[in-house]
């Protein structure tokens, strides 16, 4: 019995650092995809990035609250580049690991799922097509700036829903706060594309 407890312990350490080390692979391809590629071999890309997510989480038993997160991510951001009505499939899908993952640790990756799944809800349709709805989205975003107050991607979210809500003023002092976010030494990609959209939505507020 101790020597198969031993075994057990020799493996768990091993276990999370493939795990972790899968999850820094998704980010950065993520953010490749995201921000680096355009049109076919973007959507491809990413297409091949949510069959990765989906392995994933199917490895973990959907018990992976980051993997989950990102599952949620890579979907949404596929759905945006698609767009139409072939797109809602995919938001649906992104809602569900989102909110599993919410169940699961809510406080996983700073609460990103609360910022992920109030941007759907801002940015997808509203029924009879989709389940967007601005007070939801509105709870949830103030929920991710509560949990990760300097986050880059959560005020990100956060200003953009202000933004077009028209509330201006409050919009651009949150973008203001989210250009200020420190940087992520192991994300310069992502940093690098998010703080140019906030910029940009920011020139879009001075005009």
């Amino acid at each position: 019995m101790m020597k198969q407890i031993l075994f057990t312990l020799m493996i768990l350490p091993a276990a999370m650092f493939a795990q972790g080390a899968a999850l820094d692979d998704i980010q950065q391809d993520w953010a490749q995809a995201n921000y680096q590629l355009e049109d076919k071999a973007q959507v491809e890309a990413l297409t091949a990035l949510k069959e990765r997510t989906e392995a994933a989480v199917a490895a973990s038993q959907g018990s992976d609250a980051s993997m989950l997160i990102w599952d949620g991510i890579v979907k949404s951001t596929l759905a945006g580049k698609k767009g139409g009505l072939s797109a809602l499939s995919l938001v649906k899908a992104a809602r569900k690991s989102l909110e599993k993952a919410i169940e699961i640790d809510p406080a996983a990756l700073d609460g990103s799922a609360y910022t992920s799944l109030g941007a759907l809800y801002y940015q997808v349709p509203g029924w009879p097509l989709g389940f967007g709805d601005d007070d939801t989205a509105r709870k949830l975003l103030n929920k991710a700036v509560a949990m990760n107050p300097h986050g880059i991607d959560s005020n990100y979210f956060y200003g953009d829903f202000l933004a077009q809500q028209k509330e201006t003023a409050a919009a651009r002092a949150v973008l203001e706060h989210a250009l200020a976010a420190p940087d992520r030494p192991d994300r310069p990609v992502a940093d690098a594309g998010r703080r140019a959209e906030i910029r940009q939505l920011l020139e879009t507020l001075s005009n």
